[in-house]
């Protein structure tokens, strides 16, 4: 289970755990060839010379080679991947308060510090220290004071923090204490103390820009048109088939597909388009409706359009991703959005009713280390330790009423909480799919666009779809008790 502990306030969840409970296990008759038939000769063929050989040569022989299979089957059956666990080691705040300076270590009542931004600290993704980012901070921090102003959306956000703020931090305060008394949180160890947040470069291959490539394309006939692929094994798959139609994999074990030189695993029972929100036709013609949609769009701010780490989506262009084609009745559509009040205000009161989409609740994403601090002071003026999620249902639709047979749906709550340790690859999101189980029907068909991985059970669709699947990602286990190895305590 993902969810490690459920109250009131929301859910303690362990990212990690839901990965790798996708179950990363290849199908042992995929992973190595099987033996070749070449061996049996055609009934009408003259004798060889390997024929001719004495017949106890060829039992030993076969004997051996029998032999050498079945060791190779056991050692199959037990070959798996799993997430390397470094990418969730975030023992550290990125940012340290004045008040978290020494955090006091052994404190089973330990919980989110809520500390003010001294002003001092700067912002060091997944641990990265910058020696000149202090001195930079400092002087565009006295330039905030000798203004003595400030602009219209930074009096939006401290209204709005000064809103949630202690939701926030007694919600999340009751989740870590669970956490630090099951022992799922705990205070970090000298060893880890001393371990840096792990970041890593760019791996895979341009698959945004393979999207971009794909318009210029010949375009396929109608008659062409594939709703879907299913992989069958591990191959390599034409650029343009991934582009064109919906791929599936509809098996109980993982498959790994070459794209463009480099490796990627696909869950079981998941499915994915790599496309962006322009090419969305072979989406819509796979599958009717979906009952779920997660949407993550490439929000513009400053730090993407310095980073120049994706392209960003303006307002107009995410109105047109075409959400009334693609969701079934009472569809609950997520929407993630940064802490900027214009994003929000827009989701709530511009696109949701443009999709003619109900808002019914703004859940957050509380991020924290493994000792249960968050991961940038709650109060800081630089970033906040949390993110918005916005909820609502698909209006003007009815669907046909629930059967007596059929599971309760509860109602959407508001104010809830979704408190976990961050991965440190960049925009990989928490699950979502145990926590929305309360409030969507079983057989639910789910989406999420603008993916960056693939869950079980679910389409994927985005011009990066594959980015968190690349095998350099994960580890090749062939014992399951391999996993333990990498803990670090």
């Amino acid at each position: 289970m993902s969810v490690v502990h459920q109250l009131s306030a929301g859910w303690l969840l362990d990212h990690l755990s839901f990965i790798n409970k996708a179950g990363y296990q290849l199908c042992p008759s995929h992973q190595y060839p099987a033996p070749s038939a070449s061996r049996v000769a055609p009934v009408s063929s003259a004798p060889s010379t390997e024929d001719l050989v004495a017949p106890s040569t060829i039992d030993i022989t076969y004997s051996a080679g029998a032999a050498v299979q079945r060791a190779e089957a056991t050692l199959k059956k037990k070959k798996k991947y799993v997430f390397r666990e470094e990418f969730f080691h975030v023992f550290k705040p990125h940012i340290v308060s004045a008040s978290q300076q020494k955090p006091q270590q052994g404190n089973s009542d330990a919980g989110p510090r809520e500390g003010k931004d001294s002003g001092n600290g700067t912002e060091q993704h997944e641990g990265a220290k910058n020696s000149d980012g202090d001195s930079f901070a400092s002087a565009r921090k006295k330039h905030k004071r000798k203004c003595s102003v400030f602009n219209q959306g930074e009096l939006d956000a401290l209204e709005y923090h000064t809103k949630i703020r202690g939701l926030i931090l007694e919600g999340t305060r009751c989740l870590i204490e669970e956490g630090l008394k099951s022992g799922f949180l705990h205070p970090i160890s000298a060893k880890q103390s001393s371990i840096k947040n792990v970041v890593t470069g760019h791996v895979g291959c341009g698959m945004a820009e393979l999207c971009e490539m794909a318009k210029r394309f010949p375009s396929l006939n109608e008659n062409d048109h594939r709703s879907a692929q299913i992989i069958d094994e591990e191959t390599s798959i034409p650029e343009q088939d991934l582009l064109s139609c919906v791929t599936e994999n509809d098996t109980d074990y993982a498959k790994i597909i070459n794209l463009m030189g480099q490796k990627y695993l696909v869950p079981p029972k998941s499915s994915f388009l790599l496309s962006d929100i322009s090419c969305m036709q072979p989406l819509m013609n796979y599958k009717n409706k979906y009952d779920v949609i997660v949407i993550d769009p490439p929000w513009q701010n400053k730090s993407v359009k310095r980073s120049n780490r994706y392209n960003h989506l303006s307002s107009w262009q995410i109105k047109q991703i075409p959400i009334p084609s693609l969701a079934a009745p009472n569809c609950l559509v997520v929407t993630w959005v940064t802490n900027r009040q214009k994003h929000l205000r827009f989701v709530r009161d511009e696109l949701y009713p443009h999709w003619s989409v109900k808002t019914l609740a703004e859940w957050h994403w509380v991020k924290i280390t493994r000792s249960g601090e968050f991961v940038f002071p709650l109060d800081s003026s630089h970033k906040k330790p949390y993110e918005v999620l916005v909820l609502g249902r698909v209006q003007g639709i009815i669907d046909f009423p629930l059967r007596k047979s059929d599971v309760e749906v509860l109602p959407i709550p508001d104010h809830k909480l979704i408190v976990s340790v961050p991965c440190t690859l960049h925009s990989h999101k928490p699950p979502l799919t145990e926590i929305l189980t309360e409030y969507i029907k079983p057989d639910a068909e789910c989406l999420e666009l603008f993916a960056r991985c693939l869950q079980p059970g679910w389409t994927s669709c985005g011009n990066e779809v594959l980015k968190f699947q690349h095998i350099d990602y994960f580890i090749a286990l062939h014992n399951e008790n391999e996993v333990g190895s990498f803990s670090l305590t």
